[in-house]
């Protein structure tokens, strides 16, 4: 019985030996190569939504000290053309992988394949609309709370009375877990008001469609979901071609605060994207400095803007991530 109880202690004591040479191997390892190399891989890249992203991305590299790449990419990508780009970003050399999860039903499975060969983090919403079917960690603010606040926005200009008041929803997607949580969020802020949905549009809005609101049933309000759906909305209720509809929104880009500041958009519930992109690289950093790291979801804030408050002192910083 002693002898099986010294073995054991012998055989834990290597065990722990080895984790420690592991370690010590592995730091100095790090410690005698180049940056370590993230790639960052979002829809449509270069689209103004992405500047306040894009800028917490790279002050979080120069904190961390890390390589960051964003990845040039047009329009909307599948999951399939999202794993053609993983896979080369990693054949350059990519340590790390933080991505905005194609809306497609095979990016969750396809990802957890990427995460077996470099860390992932998610960056926006998660790889599945059920955000609680998903293993990958991921950085985002709470979407359905963002959809709650919106309702209460428009709640409160009618006295919580908009009792038979129409109602039409754009949504770029009806296929993410970010889309979904938000309408989910904007129409439990409805239950009971007495207010009807008259319609429910999931477009990207191309140039090819770009009439396709103005032959909608005529609504009180247009609810956008999204910055594209919002600068849609904008756009249209710039033209006149809303019938009247009031628009509220969440977007996060400089022309989604045009509309706002222009009087064509009622309120705006802004993301705080500067830290998405922030934390997503700080959270991944963390798993490339310790190999028994493991990334945690990050939830981040954000901020309901009305055109009085539009130039107030705390906005300001967030007009000015936006602008970089």
């Amino acid at each position: 019985m002693k002898n099986s109880k010294r073995l054991f202690i012998l055989i834990e004591a290597v065990l722990a030996a080895m984790v420690i040479v592991l370690a010590f191997v592995m730091l100095q390892e790090k410690n005698g190569r180049d940056l370590d190399k993230v790639s960052v891989i979002i829809q449509n890249s270069d689209d103004n939504q992405w500047s306040a992203f894009k800028y917490g991305l790279r002050m979080a590299a120069e904190d961390r000290k890390i390589e960051m790449f964003v990845v040039s990419t047009g329009g909307t990508l599948t999951a399939e053309e999202e794993k053609s780009l993983i896979e080369r970003e990693i054949e350059n050399g990519a340590d790390a992988i933080i991505v905005q999860p194609a809306p497609d039903a095979d990016t969750e499975n396809m990802l957890r394949d990427v995460e077996k060969k470099v860390p992932v983090m998610l960056a926006g919403c998660t790889a599945s609309k059920e955000k609680e079917d998903s293993a990958l960690p991921v950085t985002e603010p709470d979407h359905y709370a963002m959809g709650t606040a919106l309702a209460e926005e428009l709640l409160k200009d009618y006295s919580g009375n908009i009792e038979g008041k129409t109602v039409g929803i754009l949504s770029e997607t009806a296929d993410s877990e970010a889309a979904a949580n938000r309408e989910k969020g904007f129409l439990a802020g409805l239950k009971d008001t007495g207010a009807v949905i008259s319609w429910s549009v999931y477009d990207s809005f191309s140039e090819t469609d770009e009439n396709a609101l103005e032959f909608r049933s005529r609504v009180d309000f247009v609810i956008a979901l999204d910055d594209n759906s919002l600068r849609t909305a904008g756009k249209y209720s710039a033209a006149k071609n809303l019938h009247g509809a009031l628009v509220y929104g969440i977007g996060n880009s400089t022309e989604a605060v045009y509309y706002l500041d222009t009087g064509f958009a009622e309120c705006l519930v802004v993301p705080d994207e500067f830290n998405v992109g922030y934390q997503s690289l700080t959270e991944t950093a963390e798993s490339l400095d310790d190999y028994f790291h493991t990334m945690q979801n990050r939830t981040v804030s954000y901020t309901v803007i009305r055109r009085d408050t539009l130039f107030s002192k705390e906005n300001q910083e967030v007009l000015f991530t936006m602008s970089q």
